[in-house]
């Protein structure tokens, strides 16, 4: 059986010639370089052990200065004890460990902030994504690529999972005004303008893997095989997913609000349809009656057509509510995380970091 480092590269190797958008110049690949790993964490300590050991073992092929960035994500199982003991061993693995859970995208956006890399690489604890497949990343960054994702071939889930994760990405291709490509998830590779610019976004309900796309820039599709946890529990459970699929729909479309005007033109349309043809019935009831459409009496009709308007109209308040809800957060500016304990990052730095920053015209830095 092939270990998962061979699989891996395996899967790199045979995998088809990866999309990609108009690369130009390349770029060099030094003892200078700088790569950073962020991996946001929650109650993972059976997999930590693994990640250090799979992830260390690929990096020291890289042969570039590297740190790996881990963000506790309050976990209660552990693993801060583990990352503990792995910044002593290895001072380039820095933590931070948040007073609470907080969420997987808020963990992952507390790591882009901290990361001082030229290119920063995006990969979860669970290790389902094999670091491993990183060196392939690389290579389209080398080559003059700003991101780089990958795209699952193959996923080891359940049917009803990949059934769910299948429709989700074909709705938010409908929905979304902006093209985000089918199939890809937060694993990927940024060049360090990519995630400065990611990093001036002032919203607070971020879809990464959107953000990513609605930025624009030089991007390369790697294919690769989406492995089965390396250990413990999924901690995307059901209502979480729902939670990530409705961030990702109203965060990047307008398409819902749209959606509600044609639904309830729609009715409303229906509804003068059916008065008419009420109004029709009194007026000429002896003809209708020649043919059977005699009207009918009673009130049965009337409450179900005032219960279906009603939840037609429950409806698009809610979908008015989601976007409502949305910049009341944006309003409150209350820090998006708070920080309990650090190593080797400044604990002022993430406190100071969780703040929103203000909004300013995304112009890209000069290099």
């Amino acid at each position: 059986m092939q270990g998962p480092g061979k699989a891996a590269a395996a899967v790199a190797d045979s995998a088809p010639s990866p999309q990609a958008e108009g690369a130009e110049g390349s770029r060099s690949w030094t003892a200078e370089t700088r790569v950073s790993v962020v991996v946001p964490c929650y109650n993972e300590a059976a997999t930590l052990p693994i990640l250090y050991e799979r992830l260390s073992t690929e990096a020291r092929r890289w042969n570039v200065d590297h740190e790996v960035i881990l963000v506790d994500d309050g976990s209660q199982d552990g693993s801060w004890e583990i990352m503990r003991r792995v910044h002593e061993q290895d001072p380039r693995w820095k933590m931070i460990s948040f007073a609470r859970n907080y969420g997987h995208q808020t963990a992952l956006w507390a790591g882009l902030h901290v990361a001082s890399g030229d290119l920063v690489a995006v990969l979860d604890a669970d290790l389902q994504d094999p670091p491993e497949v990183l060196a392939a990343f690389f290579e389209k960054w080398r080559s003059g690529y700003d991101v780089i994702y990958g795209v699952r071939q193959k996923r080891k889930e359940g049917l009803l999972k990949r059934a769910a994760y299948f429709f989700f990405y074909r709705l938010l291709s409908r929905l979304s005004e902006i093209d985000i490509p089918l199939d890809s998830g937060d694993f990927c590779v940024m060049d360090r303008r990519v995630v400065d610019l990611l990093k001036r976004m002032p919203e607070r309900r971020r879809f990464i893997r959107g953000l990513r796309s609605w930025i624009g820039y030089r991007k390369a599709a790697v294919p690769y095989e989406r492995h089965g946890r390396a250990g413990g529990e999924t901690k995307y459970t059901f209502r979480r997913l729902v939670e990530l699929a409705v961030d990702g729909v109203f965060s990047f479309s307008s398409q819902p609000l749209r959606l509600a005007t044609y639904f309830g033109g729609c009715v409303s349309m229906v509804a003068f349809l059916g008065a008419l043809f009420t109004l029709l019935q009194r007026i000429f009831a002896k003809q209708f009656a020649r043919i059977g459409l005699e009207p009918v009496p009673g009130f049965a009709t009337t409450v179900i057509a005032v219960l279906f308007l009603g939840g037609i109209q429950l409806l698009c308040l809610g979908i008015i509510g989601e976007y409502i809800g949305r910049i009341y957060e944006d309003v409150k500016q209350r820090p998006m995380w708070t920080v309990r304990d650090t190593l080797g990052v400044s604990r002022s730095l993430a406190e100071r970091l969780a703040h929103t920053p203000p909004a300013a015209p995304l112009l890209d830095r000069e290099r």
